[in-house]
């Protein structure tokens, strides 16, 4: 790119361009111990410094092409992904239009990919994105939350959500919330009025007892404070709630009435038929009743004369009867043919019906089999869970490894600290005493001398002791067993010390933590001090950008003034333009009558020359020139109207353009105007969450200060206690051997109890699943519901544009009308014109007529297409409102079901919450309790082990008593043996018995420290016993709680259970009825044939009675002519009469049963729909529960992820401890190095 460009003149380039003029672009500091840096940039985080030796050579990125083309054809796919084999075409072209040595880079290639990213961004409609380092060691799936943390904190995210929480975080549109929360005040909106969505909610939340602060008004929304829409749900419920019971109480009552009518009739029906039977019942014993019985038989053979005059009145009465018969059967083939039609189409449903059951069945088929398949995921997802279960407790155990190894090296970390703190007293110390030390360097000097003068005579004075000891070696040889002895219990002495010492150092870490303490609490002190700061600077901004917004408001508001103006001064003009044109309408009105005197004066000329009758050349000339006058002048008459209407119409024209456009600039000025306020407003409200903030950070201020100076006070009270602490650490003592039997046993129970734990947790998880199953119906009733609620509202606003249209066709037809009614007064105005005006003016009036018609005819076409749209708008809108009807029922009922399940729903959430909080507290106590014993069981331990050390101890004491005695027993007999060397020894009894008193003390002091551990021993037994009957009590109250919570939950299982029993039985009896269905419809498929057969044969029994009734007819007039046959013949009419009247019951009674069976198949289809429709809600039921399992395996898998990402947060979490206590050291070590 740059062929002789160097580091130096890259460096003084970005001098030349940077330095001084961005605040990012620095000077490096010289530093000790680093690399020579160049230049310094300030990054967010903090400066960072740049050498730029080999900075050309290491930035040099060229491709090569067959390296490129290598690459691409790698077998790796992740190298032939980044290295693309280019199109060569491309290659050439850019090549011919640069140099030909120039080569392909990477960062050229970098350039046109994001070059063609752009291009795709900028065609597409993208949103902002916050790019976020997640650590700095460049690894994979590593989070650094500090680092996170702080560029959401820099960038402004962290802020923006804060305001976000303290503002209005719920939103509605005007039109869900008027729809949804109607029902909290019906009465403020009007029914039949149109009213605005934003006016009615106004008026809605108006009226509503809530808090008014808690909400605000939008263009197309309402927003809501937290919790308001909470409250405003439940009171809907509440009202919901009365208004259903209302519902149910109305449809009760009106039920039961009929019902009770019901009863009423039946009642009376049956005190009639018990009345009748007992009369007859009382009536049928007496004798006369029974001689009437036995006489009403034989009375017809007595009277046969009046029997056949009975017959005749008979056989006239059967023609009347006859001919109504007939009429009625052909009533009856009417309604038979109907009754066939009406029965093919029953059939054609029953067709549909069956060919809509055997899709629902399968449906069933499938959802059965999705049902199963489904089953079968959820069992490898519950396997999978398992594992994972596994894989998590494996992990937590490793995380519990890698929590100690942290507490350990946080530990060290603290002694570090106080190393280094040390460290910096000592160099605080030194260079406070460089000086003082100078001076007494010369004192130390002669002190020096002195000591090695005291050095050498101690030495002189050793080697004569040790001259001494040789020449005594022989005497001495007892007392080096004594010595031996001594030695050992120094030893001891010291090891006591090392534990002494390592208590101290616990001590100076509680102490250093506590000081680590002390810092971070200082340091959220500075940081909130910087907060407040910056807070302070926010603050100086939003005034500096309000006084800006005023002045702002103050320039429009001087605009608006000037504006107004403008249009004062418009509206003068207006008004003497509108004074102009009444000038010109008189003069043309005076025109017009100048016109009209000359054309009266033309017609008297016309007269009188008629009347002359033989006017000279002279006279038809002139009267040619005033008819051509005439003619210019009405001309110019014509050509000033119409200038005079062309200006006014620009002069209209312009007013209204003039009049709009200042109507444009004073809504754009309102509109800014409105804006600025509420930007003030939104300013105002900024200043008082940052003036809260303010306060907020004082008072954290004055806590943390107050915190600052209990934890001073507890350093103190820690040392004091320290001190108490390192003398009763030698007190307590051995204790744990006994204490471990126990820990032993309490371990057991521990690990019983966590088993039970585990039990429960596992059927916990099955109780949270199937209430999850339940959220997820009740999630999907109420999507359900929502979607309802978007279609009536989708349906309302489709009903609105319609008005609107329908408002807009109606304009539009009034203006029609309105230009009919114009174009009729011209009409009038031109017919009146051509009674006046010449007959010269005919040929253009009647252009004009011609042109009037046809504009009559299109106006009355456009009319025409008006009405028909009117009509099919009004039809639409009926259709419309008659669908926005059901939809408002189908929503109703949705909305009573919803109503139903968020009720329950609420109830098994009380139900769940309450488990939840027992189960909780049980865990709790359980840990606590668990917490308790291995803090029992570790002191135990620590004080069997300082028992034992002290018994240890005491025995050697006791040893060592008794040597020393056995010592002191031998040197007195040698000491009578040897009387000679009784000088010479005096010297080493005098040593002897010193050390004698010693540890005569020291036996004294250990044996009273030996009996106050005795009766300390004896009070931690105690205590422990206490301990123990504790911990007993807390478990058998934990086993009662155990097992309450598991007999719960067996009922819960139990009533589940019973519920999956019930919904499988139900699924049979669906079963069982559709196969019932089918086999009532083949029975009504039989039963119909039948039924027809029958009618068939009724129909021919018909035509044969017809016929007989025609033979009958002939047998009568032959009775008429022979009279001598009637006897004969009347016996065997009378016969075929009974036949007649028997095959007529017969027909009725068959005609009956017809439409008997008829009604019984309409029932029956019915019935049939209605099991349809059950079957089609079973498997709509079916449907949804395999979406809600589908949804619980959703779910599931989501756990699973969740699981696994927590695992890995794990991970990361340890790694990142791990870097941090790296990079920890790191530091430490460079403060100590570079202080």
């Amino acid at each position: 790119m740059f062929p002789k460009a160097s580091d130096t003149t890259f460096k003084n380039k970005l001098n030349d361009q940077h330095l001084g003029k961005t605040k990012a672009f620095e000077k490096p500091k010289p530093a000790k111990g680093k690399a020579e840096a160049h230049f310094s940039l300030v990054h967010y985080a903090g400066t960072v410094d740049y050498n730029i030796t080999g900075w050309l050579e290491k930035n040099k990125d060229p491709l090569n092409d067959s390296v490129i083309l290598l690459y691409g054809k790698s077998s790796v796919k992740l190298m032939a992904s980044l290295y693309p084999a280019a199109p060569p075409e491309d290659t050439t072209k850019k090549g011919g239009k640069k140099k030909g040595g120039s080569m392909q880079t990477v960062s050229s290639q970098f350039r046109e990919n994001l070059g063609k990213l752009m291009t795709n961004l900028r065609s597409t409609h993208p949103h902002f994105v916050r790019c976020l380092i997640p650590n700095e060691s460049k690894t994979p799936g590593l989070m650094e939350n500090f680092l996170v943390i702080h560029q959401l904190r820099c960038n402004g995210v962290l802020e923006g959500i804060r305001i976000c929480r303290k503002g209005f975080p719920s939103r509605i549109i005007y039109a869900d919330f008027k729809q949804r929360y109607k029902v909290l005040n019906a009465s403020v909106i009007p029914e039949g009025q149109f009213m605005d969505n934003k006016k009615a909610s106004e008026k809605l939340l108006g009226s509503i007892d809530i808090n008014h602060d808690d909400y605000k008004f939008g263009h197309t929304k309402v927003f809501f404070k937290a919790g308001l829409l909470g409250i405003l749900e439940e009171m809907r419920d509440e009202k919901l709630a009365v208004l259903i019971g209302m519902v149910q109480a109305i449809s009760r009552g009106f039920l039961m009435r009929k019902e009770f009518s019901k009863m009423m009739e039946r009642r009376e029906a049956v005190f009639t038929i018990q009345y009748n039977i007992r009369s007859f019942m009382n009536v049928k014993t007496w004798p006369w009743m029974k001689v009437y019985f036995k006489i009403k038989p034989l009375l017809k053979s007595a009277e046969t004369e009046k029997e056949l005059a009975n017959m005749k009145e008979n056989y006239e009465k059967m023609k009347t009867d006859l001919a109504k018969a007939l009429a009625k059967k052909k009533e009856l083939e009417e309604k038979v043919v109907s009754m066939l039609q009406e029965k093919n189409d029953l059939a054609l449903q029953v067709a549909s019906e069956s060919e809509n059951l055997n899709d629902a069945e399968e449906r069933c088929e499938g959802l059965i089999k999705s049902k199963i398949q489904l089953e079968a995921k959820l069992k490898e997802t519950t396997e999978r869970l398992e594992d994972e279960e596994e894989m998590n407790a494996e992990l937590t155990a490793k995380k519990r490894k890698l929590e100690d190894e942290c507490s350990e090296l946080k530990k060290d970390i603290d002694d570090m600290e106080l190393t280094l703190a040390k460290v910096e007293k000592e160099k605080h110390a030194t260079e406070n005493k460089v000086k003082n030390l100078t001076e007494e360097m010369s004192s130390v000097e002669e002190s020096v001398a002195k000591l090695t003068k005291e050095k050498k005579a101690l030495q002189e004075a050793h080697q004569q002791t040790l001259d001494d000891l040789q020449a005594e070696e022989d005497k001495v040889n007892t007392l080096t067993k004594a010595k031996t002895k001594l030695e050992q219990q120094v030893d001891d002495l010291e090891g006591s010390l090392e534990q002494e010492k390592k208590l101290r150092m616990d001590l100076e870490r509680a102490k250093r933590k506590l000081e680590g303490d002390l810092k971070l609490s200082q340091e959220c002190l500075m940081d909130l001090e910087n907060d407040k700061q910056q807070s302070d600077e926010k603050i100086k901004k939003k005034e500096f950008e309000t006084s800006q917004l005023l002045n702002k408001i103050e320039d429009e508001q001087t605009l608006g003034v000037q504006l107004q103006k403008k249009i004062k001064e418009l509206q003068a003009r207006i008004e003497e333009l509108e004074e102009e044109i009444e000038a010109e309408r008189a003069a043309r009105a005076k025109v017009e009558k100048q016109r009209a005197d000359l054309s009266r004066e033309l017609e008297e000329i016309s007269e009188r020359l008629e009347e002359a009758g033989g006017a000279t050349s002279a006279q038809i000339e002139m009267n040619k020139k005033r008819e051509a006058e005439f003619q210019k002048l009405r001309r110019d008459l014509e050509e000033s109207t119409l200038q005079h209407e062309s200006t006014a119409a620009a002069l209209r024209k312009k007013q209204a353009d003039s009049v709009a456009e200042l109507g444009e600039q004073i809504d754009n000025l309102q509109r800014v105007k409105q804006k600025l306020e509420k930007e003030k407003s939104e300013y105002k409200m900024e200043i008082d969450d940052l003036s809260s903030n303010m306060e907020s950070i004082a008072k954290s201020k004055g806590n943390l200060e107050k915190m600052c100076r209990t934890l001073e006070d507890q350093l103190s009270e820690i040392k004091s206690k320290n001190d108490e602490n390192v003398r009763q650490i030698n007190d307590i003592g051995g204790q744990r051997a006994r204490l471990l039997t126990e820990n032993g046993e309490f371990c057991r129970q521990l690990d019983e109890k966590e088993s039970l734990v585990s039990q429960l947790t596992r059927g916990k998880q099955a109780f949270t699943q199937q209430v999850e199953e339940l959220k997820r119906q009740i999630e999907e009733e109420v999507k359900a519901k929502n979607a309802l609620a978007h279609g009536v509202q989708s349906a309302r606003h489709d009903c609105d544009l319609l008005r609107e249209q329908f408002e807009e066709e109606q304009e539009a037809k009034a203006e029609l009308q309105r230009g009919m009614s114009k174009a009729n007064s011209e009409v009038a105005q031109w017919r009146t014109k051509y009674e006046t005006d010449a007959i010269q003016r005919t040929e253009e009036l009647e252009e004009s007529k011609k042109k009037l018609a046809q504009r009559l005819q299109e106006a009355e076409e456009t009319i025409e297409a008006t009405n028909s749209k009117c009509a099919s708008l009004e039809k639409t809108k009926q259709r419309l409102q008659a669908e926005v009807e059901d939809l408002m029922i189908d929503v109703e009922r949705a909305n009573a079901m919803a109503a139903n399940l968020d009720k329950k729903q609420r109830n098994f959430d009380k139900v769940l919450a309450e488990w939840k909080q027992k189960y909780e507290e049980g865990q709790a106590e359980l840990e606590g309790s668990q917490k308790e014993a291995r803090s029992m069981s570790t002191e135990l331990f620590k004080m069997k082990n300082s028992y034992e050390e002290a018994l240890d101890h005491l025995e050697t004491l006791k040893r060592e008593n008794k040597n020393l005695q056995q010592e002191i027993s031998d040197l007195t007999e040698q000491l009578g043996e040897t009387g000679k060397s009784i000088h010479e020894l005096e010297k080493s009894k005098k040593t002897v018995e010193t050390e004698k008193s010693e540890i005569q003390t020291a036996l004294e002091e250990a044996e009273g420290t030996l009996e106050h551990e005795e009766s300390k021993i004896m009070r931690v037994q105690l205590e422990l016993n206490q301990i123990k009957g504790e911990v007993d009590r807390k478990i058998a109250e934990k086993e009662e709680e155990i097992e309450q919570v598991k007999r719960n939950s067996q009922r819960m299982i139990d009533s589940l259970q019973s519920n999956l029993d019930s919904e499988i039985r139900s699924r049979n009896d669906a079963l069982r009825v559709k196969k019932k269905m089918e086999g009532d419809l083949n029975e009504m498929e039989i039963q119909l044939s039948h039924a027809n057969r029958q009618a068939a044969e009724s129909q021919k029994q018909l035509r044969n009675v017809q016929g007989q009734l025609k033979d009958a007819q002939l047998h009568l007039d032959d009775a008429v002519r022979a009279s001598e046959d009637s006897k004969e013949q009347a016996a065997m009419v009378e016969r075929r009469n009974s036949l007649m009247v028997a095959e007529i019951e017969e027909l009725r009674v068959a005609l009956e049963q017809v439409e008997r069976c008829r009604k019984v198949a309409e029932n029956e289809l019915v019935d049939a729909s209605e099991r349809v429709g059950l079957l089609h809600s079973q498997n709509t039921s079916l449907l949804n529960t395999k979406k809600k399992l589908e949804s619980d395996l959703v779910q599931v898998q989501g756990e699973v992820e969740d699981i696994v990402q927590e695992a890995r947060n794990a991970e990361e979490k340890a790694k990142k401890a791990i870097t941090d206590v790296s990079s920890y050291y790191l530091l430490n070590d460079m403060h100590f190095i570079w202080p």
